[in-house]
């Protein structure tokens, strides 16, 4: 029986299909990727202790956040300590995306709690998604000094 050979199996080379990412696909699995490494903060005290240690590297802030202040006090936390803010439509949405909802048998969304802001403080492992969002930060950075 040690004298038998195994027979050898070439592997093909998958090719990945290179379809464009949007900018909020990645964000959505940018924060998955974070939620699963322990780097993503949720609400306004999390986000706001984060940002005040400095450790953000990124927030999320819903744009249908009805109170003024509280967009207010993220923003300048936010410039104080050179964080990136990202505007997402609905608190909702964010809070799907951050891991606070309660999900059906098939994957889809059944209930999920609004918040209005969301800090990443560890990114988690390097992929596509982060790419093209930090690209997406950097050309915006970019136009903002014009």
């Amino acid at each position: 029986m040690a004298d038998e050979e195994e027979p050898q199996v070439e592997e093909a080379p998958v090719e990945e299909e290179e379809v464009e990412m949007s900018v909020l696909d990645a964000l959505k699995e940018v924060l998955k990727k974070a939620l699963m490494h322990d780097g993503l903060r949720r609400g306004l005290h999390e986000c706001a202790k984060a940002l005040d240690r400095r450790t953000a590297r990124l927030c999320c802030l819903a744009k249908d956040c009805e109170n003024e202040e509280y967009k207010k006090l993220i923003r300048a936390l936010c410039a104080e300590g050179e964080v990136h803010v990202v505007s997402v439509e609905s608190g909702k949405d964010l809070g799907a995306w951050c891991g606070l909802s309660k999900l059906d048998d098939d994957g889809s969304v059944k209930k999920a709690v609004r918040t209005s802001c969301a800090v990443i403080t560890d990114f988690g492992e390097e992929t596509r998604a982060l790419s093209v969002l930090l690209d997406y930060l950097q050309k915006q950075a970019d136009a903002a000094e014009l």
